[in-house]
């Protein structure tokens, strides 16, 4: 078979398989022997199986189904476990002991079902539609335990892969040992190699926590124990005499900070009205010199009109307009009786 084909077989063949081979024969003639050049292989019986299995698997995966888009998240800290599976299988008794050992909280619902025979797919699927409708886990593992590729088929029924694509409850797929495989797992939000692997998987997240709080729980007790030789450390320090100097002692420098911030206190409040009262002397001094009756102390005098305005030139005033001579201690009407002007 040349590498081409070899790619299409899909398998890898063993000694001892049953296969049937398509191809031509020729003629080696260096020997003189015959030979068939294989251009396709399949398994015989069980390869009808997988020839069908892999058709299947095409088609959903263009459909979407095995997105990791699709997947839904498992829940950290699921409360109630749905299980689809046979009653009296040793895959149900194999997830019971693990959840009772790993979670005891975890509250789980068993959903009986056919695994194998015609009728098992239809009867996968309509649990899981009652789980649903019911609303009755957290999450949901559908599985059995180990068998062989027609044991298997059931959990790779379209109604069964409808049914768990459609599912709101995540899925866990669990079907057979480590090695066997079924498209549910595909499609499944999660796929255990076995059913065991499905519980620990539930459970994983709840024996962490609990291992979590164990730690927590003794970190808490070491501090608490820590903090309390601190305090009896501390109060054996108050007691008697001695307790009586440490406060003396306390009190004795308060009293000091104490003085010494009052001290600081009428220092910074003295300065500060020593600078306040030598600004007001520079505005006075300021104030002083320009008022209009130091002007007037110098030996002038202001003329005023009748209305009070100041006259500033003679082309303000005219003969016979009465005016008012201000100085610095008094005034004098008078009648303006010439006018000269320079």
């Amino acid at each position: 078979m040349w590498r081409s084909s070899i790619s299409r077989v899909g398998f890898a063949p063993k000694d001892g398989m049953k296969v049937i081979v398509s191809g031509s024969i020729s003629v080696y003639e260096a020997r003189g022997s015959y030979q068939i050049i294989c251009t396709s292989m399949r398994l015989c019986g069980e390869g009808d199986i997988l020839a069908l299995l892999e058709e299947r698997k095409r088609k959903y995966a263009s459909l979407g189904y095995f997105d990791a888009t699709q997947k839904r998240k498992i829940p950290e800290h699921p409360r109630r476990l749905a299980i689809v599976t046979s009653p009296t299988g040793a895959a149900l008794q194999d997830i019971l002991q693990i959840t009772g050992r790993r979670n005891k909280a975890l509250d789980i619902i068993i959903l009986p079902a056919t695994v194998q025979g015609s009728e098992a797919g239809p009867t996968i699927a309509r649990r899981i539609e009652q789980a649903n409708t019911c609303l009755l886990a957290d999450v949901l593992i559908v599985g059995r335990g180990g068998g062989s590729i027609e044991d298997l088929l059931p959990f790779s029924d379209d109604c069964v892969i409808e049914a768990i694509h459609n599912s709101q409850i995540p899925v866990i797929s669990a079907v057979g040992h480590e090695i066997d495989w079924a498209l549910s797992d595909y499609v499944a939000d999660l796929r255990a190699p076995t059913p065991s692997a499905a519980a620990e998987l539930v459970c994983q997240n709840a024996v962490d926590t609990l291992s979590d709080i164990a730690k927590l729980k003794a970190s808490m007790l070491e501090s608490l124990s820590s903090k309390l030789y601190q305090a009896k450390l501390r109060l054996s320090a108050f007691q008697g005499q001695r307790a009586k100097v440490q406060l003396m002692g306390l009190l004795s420098n308060s009293r000091m900070k104490l003085d010494s911030t009052i001290n600081l206190l009428n220092h910074q409040m003295q300065l500060r009205v020593s600078t306040a009262k030598a600004q007001l002397e520079k505005y006075k001094e300021k104030l002083d010199a320009l008022s209009p009756k130091a002007i007037l102390n110098r030996g002038f005098s202001l003329v005023v009109d009748k209305n009070g305005k100041t006259i500033t030139s003679t082309k303000n005033i005219n003969i016979n307009d009465n005016i008012t001579i201000k100085f610095s201690d008094g005034s004098i009407q008078s009648t303006v009786t010439e006018v000269h002007n320079d």
